[in-house]
């Protein structure tokens, strides 16, 4: 199962305005490496949590369907569905009527089920689900204790930014953090 993002975020989770006000700056001669730096702890976060912090589109690229029938989706929180295309042995798509499908989108991993699941005729990558994924369209949308993590991250990598570039980072994690991000966190045994 891989999971690919079709689109960027339109905006980030907190602001180049928010971000400034955190770390009590008025200048604006470091906007290009905090904007840099809050893309930088979104990242870090999402791949973290397996959440999308901002709504936008992805895909989920199967080998073959699973045997218990329910597709789990390890990106969330799910909106939508947009399309399932399953590709035929010669390699050609072909869309999938996905009409009365069951979603639990918010489950932790999302939860989807197919009324019609036709054999797919690539070995690899046959099946592709089109989702949409996010808490919503802004910041605002985004809880309020990833948005503090965020802001704590983009503190902490900006006391580093004479040492390490934004490529580089992140290169730290500060204290805290953990906490604010561990009821978001997918947990496996």
């Amino acid at each position: 199962m891989t999971i690919a993002e079709l689109l960027p975020p339109a905006v980030e989770p907190v602001t180049l305005a928010e971000a400034k006000a955190h770390l009590r700056l008025d200048a604006a001669d470091e906007d290009a490496l905090l904007s840099a730096l809050v893309r930088v702890a979104r990242e870090h976060l999402e791949a973290a949590t397996g959440l999308c912090l901002i709504t936008r589109p992805l895909r989920l690229y199967l080998d073959d369907w699973p045997e218990t029938r329910v597709i789990q989706i390890a990106r969330g929180p799910v909106q939508t569905i947009e399309m399932v295309t399953v590709y035929d042995a010669a390699g050609l798509p072909v869309a999938v009527d996905a009409s009365g499908y069951l979603l639990d989108g918010t489950a932790r991993p999302a939860r989807l089920l197919l009324p019609a699941r036709p054999a797919s005729g690539r070995a690899l990558n046959g099946i592709e689900i089109d989702f949409t994924a996010g808490f919503g369209e802004s910041g605002a949308d985004v809880p309020d204790g990833l948005k503090r993590a965020l802001l704590l991250h983009v503190a902490a990598m900006f006391e580093l930014r004479g040492v390490l570039s934004p490529q580089d980072q992140p290169g730290t994690v500060p204290t805290g953090y953990d906490r604010l991000v561990a009821p978001y966190r997918l947990r496996r045994l």
